[in-house]
């Protein structure tokens, strides 16, 4: 008597033969990392992929965030999204309105029936991710803060203590000078993501809101708050210390962080992802600290704010049980704690859950490795406020750019802090109420 198999794809079940062989569930994930977090990510995908024999993920880079986001929603419409995305966490507002394209975490791992427990991930990536009544929406992924990067060698040179980087931004200020002045660096100081570090960061230290509402987490009625003082304080330090040649422009996004490793910039405002970079081209003696704050604004700072990027699962039309089930399967194990223990020593974003951070502790990753557990414990101050989650801002991406484009005019001599502020905020504020118009 032959035996024949019976395999359940989706609703469908399927008589095989007896030399038939079950094909594996493939599953279609588009992501925008490169370099060292793209062959880390490979590794993690393969992790899985070997961990099981009913599903496949494969990964595809679709371009930089904001291509890989543009593309997904372009997929969505011509029907043919993949089952997974990778988003920057400022296209959370737009991808959770988009709710007739995303299948919610939550949802996700119920109808799937897969174990979840939403409280094994870290405070502040739970709650960015998570919606107003505080279900998961997204996976996260690989979440990171910023942090300041400098080099002790050139403080050596420079006459200043390797040991006892600066804290607030007077000292930030004094010690580019001092470098610039000795020769020990041709920059002072430079910074990657302007607009995330050195005004949606800022806020969150300083407990002032970038935007009301909650910084939008309450309503798409939010209104943007940088004509505060203390941004435009920010600005006029930034120009000051570009025109006494202390603080060097150097590019919107990622674009300063060759800066460092390089030498040119002595200390570099950059992601906490930067480290394996950093470790990699470094020829010098390094280290890292938390990022500097006004101490007239405030005694001690706050928590900052996450980066980088979550998982979102997308509807994907004619998409079966079996694929659903196979994301979920993947997330259960981007879950578990040596994955997420792993992932985290590779590249630098913050581990995503307790076990995780655990995880790595146990294995003397923060021994070894000083300076690695600094994002971690930035994010983790205590009492947060409604204005150090993080923001929720509609079309979000492209408030940064106006970000971009004013304070560089600023920068530029072209207008004052407070008329490069006042622009941002008419600007953001037209692009909210599009937003607003379309969704609410």
């Amino acid at each position: 008597m032959k035996v024949r198999k019976v395999v359940v794809v989706g609703l469908a079940i399927l008589a095989l033969g007896p030399m038939a062989v079950a094909q594996k569930v493939s599953i279609e994930f588009w992501h925008a990392a490169t370099g060292v977090l793209a062959a880390a990510l490979t590794e993690v995908v393969n992790g899985f992929n070997a961990s099981q024999d009913q599903y496949v993920v494969n990964a595809v880079y679709k371009g930089s965030y904001t291509e890989t986001m543009s593309a997904a929603i372009a997929a969505f419409r011509a029907g043919q999204a993949p089952h997974i995305v990778q988003i920057f966490e400022v296209g959370t507002a737009t991808m959770m309105a988009a709710e007739e394209a995303i299948y919610p975490v939550h949802q996700l791992m119920a109808d799937t029936e897969t174990p979840f427990d939403p409280d094994q991930y870290i405070a502040p990536v739970k709650g960015y991710y998570s919606s107003a009544d505080g279900k998961m929406v997204s996976m996260p992924f690989n979440s990171s803060t910023a942090l300041l990067w400098y080099n002790k060698d050139a403080f050596r040179a420079a006459g200043l203590d390797p040991e006892n980087p600066p804290r607030t931004w007077a000292e930030v200020r004094a010690a580019a000078k001092a470098i610039v002045d000795s020769g020990a660096a041709k920059m002072g100081l430079s910074t990657s993501w302007l607009t995330w570090i050195q005004y949606e960061q800022l806020a969150a230290l300083h407990d002032v809101p970038f935007a009301t509402r909650a910084n939008g987490f309450e309503g798409m009625d939010a209104e943007l708050n940088l004509t505060h003082p203390l941004f435009v304080r920010h600005t006029q330090t930034l120009i000051d210390m570009q025109a006494e040649g202390s603080f060097s422009y150097a590019g919107r996004d990622s674009a300063p962080d060759a800066l460092f490793g390089s030498g040119e910039a002595a200390m570099l405002m950059a992601s906490s992802a930067l480290r394996a970079r950093v470790v990699r081209e470094a020829q010098f003696d390094w280290g890292v600290t938390y990022l500097p704050y006004y101490d007239e604004f405030i005694a001690e700072p706050k928590n900052s704010i996450i980066g980088g990027a979550s998982l979102w699962v997308m509807r994907r039309p004619g998409a079966s049980v079996a694929e659903y089930q196979g994301v979920a399967a993947f997330f259960s194990y981007l879950g578990q704690a040596a994955t997420d223990a792993k992932w985290h020593m590779m590249t630098g974003y913050v581990p995503l859950t307790l076990a995780g951070y655990e995880a790595a502790k146990a294995q003397g990753y923060y021994e070894a490795n000083p300076g690695a557990d600094l994002a971690i414990l930035q994010l983790a101050r205590p009492n947060p406020t409604e204005n150090t989650r993080g923001l929720r801002l509609g079309n979000l991406p492209e408030i940064r750019v106006v970000v971009y484009e004013e304070v560089e005019k600023a920068l530029q001599g072209q207008q004052t802090a407070e008329q490069a502020m006042a622009n941002v905020v008419r600007r953001g504020n037209a692009i909210l109420r599009e937003f607003e118009a379309i969704y609410k």
